[in-house]
């Protein structure tokens, strides 16, 4: 799909209610799937136990999406990143507001933090 594909598909997409686009980091075969919250650049962090094999962390991501925002599986559908990390999801149906507000209620509120975490010294 060549970028202007992308352009005319997302020119129906607006803030009327018709839909939305999300850009997503996954992360595959985490030990949990959930959303990780935000990154600082604004795309939604999600873990996945799936394995990014044969479309199976986008298969998972489409579902975890779908769960979270309250639509069928049919209104998601990754359109950019298939093979990466970085995707590009469009969600139909839903006004760009109600996805953002239904996404931070379910992750964390702060940004996702990076590398180890480590104990605070005594």
């Amino acid at each position: 799909m060549t970028r202007d594909d992308l352009r005319r598909r997302f020119e129906s997409l607006s803030p009327r209610g018709a839909g939305a686009a999300i850009a997503v980091r996954v992360l595959p075969r985490a030990k949990k799937t959930e959303v990780a919250g935000f990154m600082p650049d604004g795309r939604l962090k999600v873990r996945l136990t799936a394995p990014p094999v044969e479309g199976a962390a986008n298969r998972a991501l489409v579902e975890l999406l779908a769960q979270l925002l309250e639509v069928r599986v049919a209104a998601i559908e990754v359109v950019a990143g298939a093979t990466g990390r970085d995707k590009l999801v469009s969600v139909l149906g839903l006004a760009p507001e109600l996805v953002d507000a239904r996404l931070r209620a379910a992750g964390p509120s702060r940004p996702a933090a990076r590398g180890k975490r480590r104990s605070p010294s005594r």
